[in-house]
């Protein structure tokens, strides 16, 4: 099924530049139609890039499991670089990407997963929130772990997909994926690091007001300890 999907999605960007290739050809004498074909051909490879990418990353999460070496994670450097990521697509969209809560704090895993799933949170609150909307990023501990949650104010997510929405290649809109660039797999990207990490999502939406995303993940050890002590000092 993996393969077929994968063939499936694939097939659209390619064919799309084969024919915006073609109709480039024969446009040779026009050089407004040829900028507008380049264009799109930019757009559709910037999109294959992005798919062929992140079923990478889905098959390195698939092969992880379990964690080896797992070290702390410190949140700050992970939402600080996940928030870079979207920068530009933000300022395009005029969002405002906020960031809030408990600073300084660590989790244990491996850290390039733990980004994969915070970076796909963000960048998909990006994708799917309106013009002038501000998204909002915050961590807090919670019994010996850290909740990590992701607020927009987009499309929202009808009730009957919710369970739905981790698949590969599931999307709520399928209308309007082209337009935002998803790839059906940033969820499923999120999921398999959570299920790496002993970790768990969940959400929380309303459509036409937004959509809030909590992972939770595992305090480093060092982490937890101080915790503790602070909580026993109270």
């Amino acid at each position: 099924d993996f393969v077929a999907n994968v063939s499936h999605e694939l097939k659209t960007p390619v064919g799309a530049i084969r024919l915006l290739s073609d109709a480039m050809q024969d446009a040779a004498d026009d050089p407004e139609a040829v900028r507008r074909f380049a264009d799109r051909m930019f757009t559709e490879s910037e999109r294959l890039g992005k798919l062929v990418q992140q079923i990478i990353e889905l098959s390195r999460l698939q092969a992880d499991d379990p964690l080896d070496a797992p070290v702390a994670v410190h949140l700050d450097d992970v939402i600080a670089t996940a928030v870079d990521t979207s920068r530009m697509d933000a300022e395009n969209k005029n969002i405002q990407v906020m960031v809030g809560g408990t600073s300084d704090l660590q989790v244990f895993g491996n850290e390039q997963q733990v980004l994969a799933a915070v970076s796909n949170l963000v960048s998909n609150a990006v994708s799917y929130s309106e013009k002038d909307s501000t998204v909002l990023v915050t961590t807090r501990v919670d019994e010996g772990s850290v909740d990590i949650s992701v607020v927009d104010q987009g499309i929202g997510i009808p009730a009957e997909e919710l369970d739905r929405i981790f698949e590969r290649f599931y999307r709520v809109d399928p209308a309007r994926h082209r337009s935002t660039g998803g790839t059906g797999l940033g969820l499923s990207i999120v999921r398999h690091a959570l299920l790496n990490h002993g970790g768990t999502i969940d959400v929380s939406s309303q459509e036409g007001e937004g959509s809030t995303f909590t992972v939770s993940l595992p305090l480093s050890p060092a982490q937890a300890q101080l915790s503790q002590e602070r909580t026993h000092d109270v």
